[in-house]
C-alpha cells in the first residue's frame, strides 16, 4: 500500500499545533557572543561603583537608634539619653522614657531603660532599669 504524502500546513494549523521549546523558550541563558560561560566570573566592569564598606555608627547615631527602638517597643517618648558606653560587641545606652504624665510635671514618671544594640545598630536587647518621679532625687547625688 502507498504511503500518503504528508499533508502541508496551512497557518490554521499553525496556531492549534503544540509548540516546540526551545533553550530560549525555557529561559536558558544563551552564551554571549565573547563565547563566556554564564558560569565563569564576569570581568570587572570599570563603570561599577567601587564596593563600600560598613562605616562605623557614631554614638550620636547609637543613641539615637536607642532611643527610636525604646519609644517603638514602649509607645512612650523618650526623654534623653543618660549613659552610653561602647563595649567589645556593641553598645549599651541608658534612655529615660516619660512613662506617665501627671500635674504637675514634678510627679511624672519616669523610667530608665538599658539598651544593647550590636556593631551595626541592631537591637539585642533592653530592660528598665528603674522607674521615679520626676522630682525625685536619689540619695547620693547632689541635685
Amino acid at each position: 500500500m502507498p504511503e500518503p504524502e504528508p499533508r502541508a500546513r496551512r497557518p490554521a494549523d499553525r496556531a492549534t499545533a503544540p509548540r516546540r521549546r526551545t533553550a530560549a523558550a525555557d529561559g536558558e541563558h544563551r552564551e554571549p557572543a565573547s563565547g563566556r560561560s554564564r558560569h565563569a566570573p564576569a570581568e570587572p566592569d570599570r563603570t561599577d561603583p567601587p564596593k563600600r564598606t560598613r562605616t562605623p555608627l557614631s554614638a550620636r547615631q547609637v543613641a539615637a537608634r536607642a532611643a527610636r527602638q525604646v519609644q517603638e517597643l514602649t509607645g512612650n517618648p523618650p526623654e534623653g539619653v543618660t549613659s552610653l558606653e561602647r563595649d567589645g560587641e556593641g553598645w549599651r545606652i541608658g534612655i529615660e522614657v516619660l512613662e506617665s504624665r501627671r500635674v504637675p510635671d514634678s510627679t511624672d514618671i519616669l523610667a530608665v531603660y538599658q539598651v544593647v544594640l550590636d556593631e551595626r545598630g541592631g537591637l539585642v536587647s533592653y530592660h528598665r532599669e528603674r522607674r521615679y518621679h520626676r522630682g525625685h532625687v536619689d540619695p547620693g547625688e547632689t541635685p
